[in-house]
């Protein structure tokens, strides 16, 4: 379990480092995509660690063998953790995080501090910009406090 731990705690050390060095100084819409990407392959690490850690505690739900498939994985997490809004919350940001490099999106204000990228998400337009990310960042910070606390449990 360290190793999973380990990379996800790098992952979230170069997102933070996007979000709190790279958007000060830069506020590209490039650099949001990069961050959401980032959350995303620190949120896909974290999903591997629960899962695992859920089956060695033989956790109601959890089949014998965990798929290997980014899709069938995020449907176990939502069926094993409904319960767990911490979770919950997470899932529902990585669906679109995941999907960040296909959506059709805007760029606006760029090299400002109103940047903001636009895209089109389920049919509706998602803004995201510096205000938004700090939400997202509160959200994976509860996820990620969660996880290590999941992951030391005995």
């Amino acid at each position: 379990m360290s190793e999973i731990l380990e990379q996800i705690m790098k992952e979230k050390t170069s997102a933070d480092h996007l979000m709190y060095v790279s958007m000060k100084y830069t506020k590209t819409c490039d650099v949001m995509i990069n961050l959401l990407k980032r959350w995303k392959i620190m949120m896909d690490y974290s999903f591997d660690g629960i899962l695992e850690k859920a089956k060695k505690q033989k956790m109601k739900g959890i089949p014998k063998k965990l798929p290997t498939a980014p899709k069938l994985k995020i449907d176990l997490v939502k069926e094993v953790f409904v319960d767990i809004p911490e979770i919950m919350d997470a899932v529902r940001e990585y669906e679109m995080f995941k999907l960040i490099d296909v959506l059709k999106n805007t760029k606006a204000g760029e090299f400002r501090k109103g940047v903001c990228l636009t895209v089109i998400y389920k049919g509706e337009e998602v803004r995201v910009d510096l205000d938004k990310l700090k939400e997202y960042t509160a959200i994976l910070e509860t996820f990620i406090t969660y996880t290590k606390q999941f992951l030391r449990e005995k």
